[in-house]
């Protein structure tokens, strides 16, 4: 069963509202359960901070070959942190599946995440899953990226990193997406490697670079671009690597070098709540997204990078080892709410 998050719209609040009224509850430890369940096939509810097209084929094999009953409800990870937050541990999700690490991060910092089995665990390379719990687990890795239409670009040059956009150059060329889980882990990503100060400073320079923020999702910002409509914009690299060859060719994608905060190598993260512990298909199913199969299915159908070793990535994009970005934990994402906060201040979400 599918049911849409349009009701929950009004709850995408920024997390700490909702986060810092919930109570903590006591941690508890996961069975270690296998993969494939030797039990009868159970059910498990699913909130997913990803979008339908990109993971609900996968989800859909996982019902096929498995017979366990997936109950999803979608909406944008802002929108499903906040539900948790708000159901605490009275909730009917046993799995919660982010677009970035940092809204479930933020939960399980609250102690309103179960533990995952050790063995979930380590079937992902180290820089993907937490060193110090087993609140969350990688399922997928992605970057940030710029993207670009050569001939919308005027006099400027073309555009290398996210911290150089606010070079007078660039005025009124580039457009970005607020609300969306990957510019603000980005932006999280800023603060932890600069310091909250640079990353205002930034926000504000762009503001007054005549940046564009008025996109729903980095899909609409991609096909502005292709259009020509908006020179410059700043998404997760699968929207350009997932076109046909023919839409790639109207775009130039950037994967900024160095330490550039619009490098940013992020992952999908999965976990289990206090209540899918004892749910033994809570973690079949994310053993399935770990599984050969679930990884190389990201792959060929939405273009993320694997975070289990021995996989190869997606072809005609750089290796996942020749990835730029901050060096960062990406448990220090959890801060996510932060972001929101300095973000509702500098007038990037209301």
């Amino acid at each position: 069963m599918r049911r849409s998050m349009g009701a929950l719209a009004t709850l995408a609040l920024p997390l700490a509202l909702l986060l810092g009224a919930c109570g903590q509850g006591q941690a508890g430890s996961a069975p270690d359960t296998a993969g494939t369940s030797t039990t009868e096939p159970g059910t498990v509810t699913l909130y997913s901070g990803r979008d339908e097209k990109l993971v609900g084929p996968i989800i859909d094999r996982f019902r096929a070959e498995t017979g366990v009953n997936v109950e999803v409800r979608y909406g944008n990870s802002a929108e499903m942190a906040a539900q948790l937050a708000e159901e605490g541990e009275a909730t009917p999700a046993d799995v919660f599946y982010s677009q970035e690490v940092g809204a479930v991060g933020a939960l399980a910092r609250r102690d309103l995440m179960g533990q995952l089995p050790q063995a979930t665990i380590d079937r992902v390379a180290p820089q993907f899953r937490p060193a110090a719990d087993r609140a969350w687990v990688g399922v997928t890795a992605r970057s940030r990226v710029l993207v670009y239409n050569e001939g919308a670009l005027g006099d400027a040059p073309a555009p290398t990193g996210m911290e150089g956009l606010t070079d007078p150059a660039y005025r009124d060329l580039v457009g970005l997406v607020p609300g969306n889980a990957g510019f603000q882990a980005a932006m999280t990503g800023f603060r932890v490697s600069r310091g909250e100060p640079a990353a205002e400073q930034w926000l504000r320079d762009m503001k007054t670079n005549g940046v564009n923020t008025g996109y729903e999702s980095n899909g609409d910002l991609l096909e502005a671009v292709g259009r020509g409509d908006q020179a410059i914009g700043l998404i997760n690299h699968y929207y350009w690597a997932r076109q046909e060859p023919a839409e790639r060719d109207r775009t130039k994608i950037v994967f900024p070098t160095s330490d550039d905060p619009g490098g940013l190598v992020n992952a999908t993260a999965a976990g289990v709540t206090k209540k899918g512990e004892t749910n033994p298909a809570a973690v079949q199913l994310i053993d399935y997204l770990l599984s050969e199969t679930g990884q190389q299915a990201f792959v060929d159908e939405t273009w993320e990078y694997p975070v289990v070793p021995g996989i190869e990535g997606p072809a005609d994009i750089p290796p996942l080892a020749e990835l730029g970005g901050p060096k960062i934990d990406l448990t220090d994402l959890d801060s996510l709410e932060q972001t929101q906060a300095m973000l509702t201040r500098e007038g990037y979400l209301s």
